[in-house]
């Protein structure tokens, strides 16, 4: 079980530095789920079970969210989509495809073997709904209006300027 932690904390810090050092947001993006993945499985070797299906379902949703708002910045054209054409070449995903390959291996071998660390206790879904929407509201509210405001943001920095004369009109 050593051996997977250490192996996905590995790949969490190769794909976080491919992800700093891309200078494409797309494959910047690639490397980032690669990444969050891994974290969850390190979750998952530690015997947090829902935390790491937590770090999946919440930050997936993230990301998806965080590639829409890097599609509305870039405001894609007809050019742009040529030039990212000649980005996605194959050579592009060999290496967040390797990492990938290497987590679901090592998570299919962790399965297979039945070796699941025991776990202490048990915290179901309704204790975090519990805890978050008691003592962690105005956390939870803030960070709501955080990823509010940067969406406005997002769609105001998105514009074209030729819709921001003839808002300003």
């Amino acid at each position: 079980m050593e051996i997977a932690f250490y192996l996905a904390g590995f790949i969490a810090v190769l794909s976080t530095l491919g992800m700093i050092l891309s200078r494409n947001p797309v494959h910047g993006l690639l490397y980032m789920i690669v990444s969050l993945l891994s974290v969850a499985m390190i979750f998952f070797t530690v015997g947090a079970a829902f935390a790491g299906a937590l770090e999946m379902i919440v930050y997936a949703g993230a990301i998806l969210v965080l590639f829409v708002f890097v599609m509305m910045m870039l405001n894609l054209g007809d050019t742009v989509m040529q030039i990212e054409k000649t980005w996605l070449q194959p050579r592009t995903w060999i290496l967040p495809s390797l990492l990938s390959v290497l987590l679901l291996s090592q998570l299919v071998a962790v399965l297979w073997r039945n070796h699941l660390p025991a776990v202490g206790h048990v915290v179901s879904a309704k204790q975090v709904g519990i805890a978050l929407y008691g003592p962690y509201i105005l956390a939870v509210e803030l960070a709501s209006l955080i990823l509010l405001a940067a969406l406005v943001v997002a769609f105001h920095l998105g514009q074209k300027d030729e819709v921001r004369e003839s808002i300003a009109q």
